[in-house]
């Protein structure tokens, strides 16, 4: 695609708020830039939201939720559904819209459009399966019947790193339970979720119930839309620092809260593994995203039997991957979101090699433009590097041997996160002892990807609480209600 082919494309998307169903600009003409992190070049500007737009976004939610709330399930779904069609037909112009923001090879990209939109499809069937009960009193005099009702206007703040699909499996479940909602995406990746609403209108989806908001200011903007009580929920992907503080302020409302936050993957490797299927596994949990994934392994424990084996072989794939601006042919690692990120990932490279450790591969930013780091892997990583316990967020694989099953399993467990985790082994009953082990909200058996919109993602410790998909997905988006009837 040529650079005039690639700014049609951005030129196709609003640039504007979206609220009550209108693009407008923010109040007092602020915008802000949106960088393509190949090349540092601005791609465009879009509004730059105030406090105020904010709080008209949540007026038109409010506006909206009652009618929203009566409204048929099945044609709830059928919003849905249409919306699911439209972005299947728009997949390649809308993988590189996300690539240029974003910065992911456009095979990645297409594959999180993929991704994303089966949150849509999934939650468009379940809008009509929305069930209650109706039982006879223990004591059989009476009856008890359970409703399900929505929670109500809801606040999302999706993150940079996945722009389309961080947004539809929040956007698709309160879409089906019948909330309407304001979100405020990443200010690094704005354009994909405008794409969406855009889409989402598109569809038929009605005024007021999804509205947009996007700002250089995440805190600012959310405060007081927090603080108000005309917001009932509020659901966050990001770091567990800001979900930390994001869950303070919402103790005021008692807002009901969900949060997907940081993640320390631990990758095990046992020695009675398919070290080949390892490898592969590990180039998915690793590289996918450029490792700027919070599902992405972040400490490999290899069993020392095999743990030359394993680094020599990763190594090998792993520098081997061809690195470049995302929209190249033939391109596997694109630049990291922003200089701040690369940034990180450099100091964690650094403290680990100066602490001992070896690069075995890469180790250092690649030459060019545009905020590219090398892919890396590290040896000999010693217990004191921080990357241990920080995400690294980044293409970078330190690798750490054991000796048995127990030092895999509490080094795996040594960290305050607990997001998923990844186990390597022929033996059905040590896996089934680790995986039981293990405490993390999700594990991925002999495979290197857990993600699946029909499946419930989340974690628990500092990995954040409530999930996302599956069955479970909608319940966050629904209240109980329970009614004790007399029939004497």
């Amino acid at each position: 695609m040529t650079p005039t082919q690639e700014q049609a494309v951005v030129e196709r998307v609003p640039k504007g708020l979206f609220i009550g169903g209108e693009w407008r600009a923010a109040t007092g003409g602020g915008t802000l830039p949106v960088e393509d992190p190949s090349t540092t070049a601005t791609l465009t500007e879009i509004a730059d939201g105030t406090p105020d737009d904010a709080l008209a976004a949540l007026a038109a939610a409010h506006e909206a939720q009652a009618a929203w709330a009566a409204h048929p399930p099945r044609e709830r779904g059928e919003i849905l559904r249409r919306a699911f069609e439209l972005i299947a037909a728009r997949t390649d112009e809308l993988a590189v819209l996300m690539t240029l923001e974003m910065g992911k090879p456009i095979s990645e990209s297409k594959g999180e459009i993929t991704y994303a939109n089966e949150f849509f499809r999934w939650f468009s069937e379940e809008a009509v399966r929305i069930e209650g009960r109706y039982a006879t009193s223990p004591n059989g005099i009476g009856r008890m019947l359970t409703m399900k009702q929505p929670v109500g206007p809801c606040l999302f703040i999706t993150p940079w790193n996945f722009p389309l699909a961080m947004g539809t499996r929040k956007i698709g479940p309160a879409i089906a339970a019948g909330c309407t909602m304001v979100v405020k995406p990443a200010q690094q990746t704005p354009l994909s979720m405008l794409a969406l609403a855009q889409i989402l209108e598109e569809a038929g989806l009605p005024k007021g119930v999804l509205n947009v908001v996007t700002s250089r200011s995440s805190g600012s903007l959310m405060a007081p839309l927090i603080s108000d009580p005309r917001a009932r929920k509020l659901s966050f992907t990001g770091s567990t620092a800001v979900g930390q503080k994001l869950m303070q302020q919402a103790s005021e409302q008692l807002l009901r809260v969900s949060m997907e936050l940081g993640g320390n993957a631990p990758f095990l490797v046992f020695d009675d593994a398919d070290v080949d299927l390892a490898v592969e596994g590990a180039l998915l949990a690793k590289m996918r995203n450029m490792g700027e994934a919070c599902t992405a392994a972040n400490r490999f424990h290899v069993s020392e039997k095999v743990a030359d084996e394993f680094t020599e072989k990763l190594a090998n794939r792993i520098g081997a991957m061809k690195v470049g601006r995302g929209t190249e042919e033939g391109v596997q690692v694109g630049p990291l979101v922003d200089g701040k990120q690369r940034d990180t990932v450099r100091g964690l490279v650094d403290d680990a090699l100066a602490k001992g450790a070896t690069a075995v591969v890469g180790g250092s930013d690649a030459d060019g433009e545009g905020y590219f780091y090398k892919p890396t892997v590290l040896s000999g990583v010693t217990d004191d590097a921080e990357l241990l316990r920080e995400e690294i967020f980044g293409p970078v694989a330190p690798v750490m041997s054991f000796d048995d099953e127990q030092a895999a399993v509490a080094a795996a467990n040594r960290t305050q996160y607990g997001l998923v985790a990844y186990v390597f082994t022929q033996d059905i009953r040590r896996a089934l002892r680790v995986v039981e082990g293990l405490e993390t909200g999700m594990v991925g058996l002999n495979q290197g990807i857990v993600s699946n919109a029909a499946a419930p993602f989340g974690g628990v410790k500092h990995s954040g609480f409530g999930r996302e998909g599956g069955r479970e997905g909608i319940e966050e988006y629904l209240d109980t209600k329970y009614v004790a009837i007399n029939v004497d």
